[in-house]
């Protein structure tokens, strides 16, 4: 069973880990413990060897042998290489959890949308249900030695009631050599349109939303199978366990006290148990053990993935989703808060003091500025309303002087915009009136959609020519051809925009 710690480690204080220490199952001491003890014995026995077997003249080559170990053994990339490779192999173990076929959603949709509380639609509840979670025993069955343990055989399956005899006999005379965990999903497909031939399913809307979690439900019992597959690549881990054990088979050598009389560097102190070069190796050592016990998460080991229970908690929920509490519903009524305007839930005793702890309102809510920092910077310095500003600095845009008839007319635009835009909330109000008056028969009194009219805007008509007349057009001169005009627009509802358009119109 997974070993779970988490309540232990809720909250964070002194010596908040240490009480995980003297946990053993699913611990580095009983990963490790007999490495460990391999690694210190060959240890002990070359150093007593060293000390009282060796003859004076081989005692001075073993010190050079060691010297030479140690200063060469740092040459091995053993926390490069560790490094990476346990980061990969975490980041599979973890996608391989993911990719665990649950079927909460498939089951969800099922209930809502294969219909019937007679015999035949609980029974194709039931049996669709029945086959996503075949499949799913199926593909946990290749892949994982405790379930292979628990289902060895296919008889083991047909007497597990996942599936039936004649169920078997067509699962066994589908000639295909390949791994068939898909077969029960071709079931489900083939059931779910013919429960929509039936009227089960409604729509096929409701159909498609079905398969589609199907999809995601058989993808993740594909990628277990490629998982199973394609492992990480040989040459990878070998690389890693051949650093990690040459690097320490150097240590036993490299890392032994010589006689201090000698005088070599660094040799000053005598012990006969190596502390330090043990932790070394208690670290990278323990390192290897991790990655070797979650390469693959689907054996027997403390820590691998509970495969069986997750297969009998997802039958048992499943049938019940379909089965039992399909169309189940509790009364309608008011809930607690039905006339309150904040709920908000009760605390207990020892959480009350939540209560009192302002809600968050943004990294920049209790940010305070001086009082002269918070005044609006007006253009040049003029004291004129904010609403004036933008439209003023347009106007200084525009050329000023006799003659300059197109900006007299781009003014005009501007005056003219700018007073259709502050009559804006009177345009509403007349949409409002104008509405109001269409239902009762009554005409509306609202007058902004008379502002060209009232507003004193428009451009003065030209007075007549005083010079004199144009000649009158020769003989040889083009027939005049009358161009028929377009009937004038009428007024435009007061629900529309501003017709700039229409004034531009009669400005121009």
């Amino acid at each position: 069973m997974t070993v779970t710690y988490t309540a232990r480690v809720a909250n964070a204080r002194f010596g908040g880990f240490s009480q995980l220490l003297l946990l053993w199952r699913g611990s580095i001491y009983k990963l490790l413990w007999r490495e460990l003890l391999c690694f210190l014995g060959l240890y002990m026995a070359l150093s007593a060897a060293y000390r009282f077997v060796l003859a004076e003249g081989h005692k001075r080559y073993f010190e050079k042998l060691v010297i030479y170990c140690d200063q060469y053994a740092s040459l091995i990339p053993v926390s490069f290489v560790l490094g990476f490779y346990v980061n990969l192999v975490v980041n599979r173990w973890w996608s391989q959890y993911l990719c665990m076929p649950l079927p909460d959603a498939l089951m969800c949709i099922v209930s809502g949308t294969v219909h019937g509380r007679d015999e035949r639609g609980r029974l194709y509840r039931r049996t669709l249900m029945r086959y996503a979670g075949l499949s799913a025993v199926l593909i946990l069955r290749s892949v994982s030695t405790a379930v292979f343990k628990r289902f060895p055989t296919m008889d083991h399956v047909v007497e597990a009631g996942f599936m039936t005899r004649e169920e078997r006999k067509k699962f066994e005379n589908l000639n295909s050599s390949y791994n068939k965990y898909w077969v029960p999903c071709v079931w489900f497909s083939n059931l779910a349109a013919q429960a929509r031939r039936e009227g089960r399913i409604r729509d096929n809307g409701a159909l498609k939303l079905l398969l589609e979690e199907l999809t995601v439900f058989r993808g993740k019992c594909a990628m277990l199978f490629h998982y199973d597959w394609i492992s990480i690549p040989l040459v990878y881990t070998q690389v890693v366990t051949i650093a990690v054990y040459s690097y320490f088979l150097a240590c036993v050598i490299g890392r032994q006290f010589l006689d201090p009389a000698q005088g070599y560097k660094d040799h000053n102190l005598d012990l006969f148990v190596p502390v330090f070069t043990l932790l070394q190796f208690f670290f990278y050592a323990g390192w290897l053990k991790v990655a070797e016990q979650l390469i693959n998460p689907f054996g027997e080991d403390d820590d691998d993935f509970e495969t069986n229970f997750l297969i009998d908690r997802n039958f048992q929920v499943s049938m019940l989703a379909v089965d039992e509490m399909y169309d189940d519903l509790a009364m309608l009524e008011r809930d607690l808060y039905w006339d309150a305007a904040e709920a908000r839930a009760p605390y207990t005793a020892a959480t009350a003091f939540l209560r009192l702890q302002p809600s968050f309102q943004g990294s920049t809510f209790d940010i305070t500025l001086a009082k002269e920092d918070m005044q609006f910077e007006r253009p040049d310095g003029a004291d004129v309303p904010l609403g004036e500003a933008h439209g003023d600095f347009l106007q200084r845009l525009l050329p000023v002087g006799p003659g300059t008839a197109a900006g007299s007319l781009l003014g005009r635009r501007l005056s003219l915009m700018r007073r259709k835009n502050s009559c804006v909330s009177e345009a509403s109000t007349a949409a409002s009136c104008a509405g109001t008056s269409a239902l009762d028969g009554v005409a509306p009194e609202c007058d902004c959609g008379d502002l060209l009219l009232d507003s004193g805007l428009r451009e003065p008509e030209p007075e007549p020519h005083a010079g004199p007349e144009p000649p009158a057009p020769g003989p040889d001169a083009e027939p005049f051809t009358a161009v028929p005009m377009t009937a004038p627009r009428g007024p435009a509802p007061p629900w529309l925009p501003s017709p700039i358009g229409e004034e531009e119109e009669n400005l121009a």
